[in-house]
């Protein structure tokens, strides 16, 4: 068996930082991936991710991402490549509704630079936006957009150049203990290390059984429709949005590297899925769902379809992430259930999980996010 100080499994958004990390410290990392690198069959897919501080999910979701700027700032010098663009961001719903009420006492409780405006007041700065009287929105100026496959990428490549060993088309069949180590078979072969990094999305529960019920898999959808009025969505005349109204939660972006406006909506058709075995189609009942809603909202964007594309959200039942040491084998570290909403903290996440690996724990707070708090449904997780 070939030794390594860590192995990551899965080389998507949350994998390929890790991979990074644990590189950057002068450690002997092989990452597997079962797929292409990078693919189109998990989370880390379909050109771009939002990226916004004003956080309505929780506060304390606000230092992690300060932190992830600045690494993602970092991977670009490192890599030389643009990753990351700034559109400034729209959270809104009605004046009661949690994406507001959430996104302003984050911007409150963290200082953050922020207006509020009005439905009317939106529209005249950003006239894309078609959005009704009652709906009031936080414009946070930082807000804007990840290129996801590119950071994949990025991230990988800089890893290779300190010296990681990374492995595609390489499904893992499992893992097991191995005195303070563990051991991991794939089809090919099996390799021996002191710490291991899961990081396998969609795939989790697969690899980990004690998460099943806590990181479920489901069906999710995006459309790209074209402009009417195409400059109304060029990046510099529309903020990326994250936006609930009675139709559901919705999110969407300028236009950018496929000629449409993207928009995709939370939980789309409420699908729990089985990776391995879901249904990989777009179909007329996904495009009308992202259809009536950019009709109504963004009339000036719903031109002819351009593209449609599947992907998974792995959520759990808070919506809140699972960061934290496997409950039964210390040396195994986990990344899991990032509820669709994870991919912006990719950059964090690979430092934390390289924390986790190599000290048991992390400078960042990890409180929200540890498996104790679901210790009704799994007994034994780790303090």
């Amino acid at each position: 068996m070939t030794h390594y100080d860590a192995i990551v499994l899965g080389v998507g958004g949350m994998g390929s930082a890790a991979l990074y990390h644990l590189a950057r410290r002068g450690l002997r990392v092989l990452g597997l991936e079962r797929y292409n690198i990078p693919h189109e069959m998990g989370s880390s897919h379909g050109l771009t991710r939002i990226i916004r501080l004003a956080y309505y999910e929780h506060p304390s979701y606000v230092p992690l991402l300060r932190r992830a700027y600045e690494l993602w700032r970092h991977l670009e010098h490192t890599v030389q490549e643009r990753l990351l663009y700034i559109t400034g961001s729209i959270d809104a719903s009605a004046e009661d509704g949690e994406v507001f009420t959430g996104s302003k006492a984050s911007c409150e409780i963290h200082h953050l630079p922020h207006e509020i405006l009005d439905h009317a007041q939106i529209q005249a700065r950003f006239p894309g936006y078609r959005l009704p009287p009652g709906i009031v929105a936080v414009y946070q100026p930082d807000g804007g957009f990840l290129l996801a496959e590119r950071c994949v990428v990025a991230h990988v490549m800089a890893a290779l150049d300190l010296g990681a060993e990374v492995h595609g088309q390489e499904p893992v069949l499992g893992w097991e203990p191995r005195g303070n180590g563990v051991a991991v078979q794939t089809e090919s072969q099996r390799y021996s290390a002191d710490r291991l990094v899961i990081c396998a999305g969609a795939w989790g529960a697969k690899l980990i059984p004690e998460l099943a019920g806590l990181a479920v898999p489901e069906r999710q959808v995006l459309a790209w429709f074209q402009p009417l009025r195409p400059a109304l969505f060029q990046l510099s005349r529309f903020p990326v949005f994250n936006m609930a109204v009675e139709e559901g939660r919705y999110y969407g972006f300028p236009v950018y590297g496929i000629p449409g406006f993207k928009i995709g909506r939370y939980h789309h058709l409420e699908q729990r899925v089985d990776p391995d075995d879901m249904d990989r189609q777009a179909h007329r009942q996904d495009e009308d769902v992202l259809r009536r809603y950019t009709a109504r909202y963004f009339p000036d964007a719903a031109g002819p379809t351009m593209s449609l594309k599947t992907c998974l959200f792995t959520n759990t039942p808070d919506e809140h992430f699972i960061l934290d040491l496997h409950p039964s084998f210390p040396q195994v570290s986990i990344a899991a259930g990032f509820s669709g909403h994870g991919f912006k903290f990719c950059s964090v996440i690979g430092e934390i999980m390289a924390d986790l690996a190599q000290h048991g724990e992390s400078r960042h707070d990890l409180g929200l996010f540890r498996l104790k708090r679901f210790q009704a449904s799994f007994t034994g997780a780790s303090a």
